[in-house]
């Protein structure tokens, strides 16, 4: 049998990230949780939580999470037909989903599909982020119930369905063109001027770089981790960057963002993926994505 009260312990401790926040949410000591932690791992038989600030799930620990988070999903199902199972005197637990998206979709279109699904639900939502490239990785571990990603192959338990396409230009201000890029974009002047970039897993710029030059070079880069970051730094001649277009078409036609090669954009065609098992029972979430991406991106 599942031990399913250690189930919800540990879940408690992963979402508040701290042991003494789990035991405040729970109403019990934090020597309670630790010893509950402690024989829910010697039962399985491997480590589940990653003592630290804060506290993180291990792969097993994530798939016993999302386990609970679709206990809880049925759970408050159920309670919507049969309001007199929940306890008295005690408000039902809202359920928190996990999922994961890429910085540019959630800086532009996804946060407002976040805000109307969250609107009309009782669920609570932890948005994490990562490359579109890799969003998929957090639902193959079981870290998250969907995803925005940029893979196109459906994920083993999960249905996909298509969004749309981000668009991209490789654009930098006036003054940074005039400054390094006197006698044209060539890419030997694109070895020299300095771009940005937002983590090791972005690939855009090499990507356009490729699709435009033929080549596949390192340039000198900033690293810059937000995209709000990246327009505002293309502003002030920091560097040149991949801006999703959403963000940048103001600037562009007040001539305060110049594309460094005119009419190269770059599409990133992306999907949602959502675990089969709460499918259904989040379709209204799904049809909220789907219906906001449609609004915001370029067809693929």
């Amino acid at each position: 049998m599942i031990d399913y009260p250690a189930l919800r312990v540990l879940f408690a401790v992963v979402q508040t990230g701290s042991f003494e926040k789990a035991a405040a949410a729970l109403n019990v000591s934090p020597s309670a949780i630790s010893q509950r932690i402690k024989q829910l791992e010697e039962r399985v038989g491997t480590a589940l939580v990653i003592r630290g600030t804060p506290c993180i799930a291990t792969e097993q620990g994530d798939w016993l999470c999302r386990h609970m988070e679709n206990v809880g999903i049925l759970e408050s199902e159920l309670l919507e037909h049969l309001p007199s199972l929940s306890e008295r005197g005690k408000p039902q637990q809202r359920v928190t989903l996990q999922v994961a998206t890429n910085a540019d979709s959630l800086g532009t279109w996804f946060l407002e599909a976040a805000a109307q699904f969250a609107k009309t639900s009782d669920y609570l939502l932890n948005v994490s982020v990562d490359d579109q490239d890799y969003t998929a990785d957090w639902l193959q571990r079981g870290r998250v119930i969907a995803a925005v990603t940029s893979m196109e192959q459906p994920i083993s338990g999960c249905r996909r369905y298509s969004l749309g396409a981000m668009r991209y230009h490789a654009t930098a201000s006036p003054d940074f063109i005039r400054r390094y890029f006197p006698n044209g974009v060539t890419p030997e002047a694109l070895a020299v001027a300095p771009s940005l970039i937002f983590s090791q897993k972005d690939r855009l710029q090499i990507d356009w770089l490729q699709r435009v030059f033929g080549v596949h070079s390192n340039v000198p880069t900033h690293w810059l981790p937000s995209t709000q970051g990246f327009v505002e730094a293309s502003l002030l001649e920091m560097g040149w960057g991949m801006n999703p277009v959403h963000l940048i078409q103001d600037h562009v036609q007040a001539g305060r963002l110049v594309e460094l090669v005119p009419d190269t954009p770059l599409d990133v065609t992306l999907y949602w993926q959502i675990s089969r098992l709460a499918a259904d029972r989040l379709a209204l979430l799904t049809q909220t994505v789907i219906d906001v991406a449609k609004r915001s991106l370029i067809p693929s």
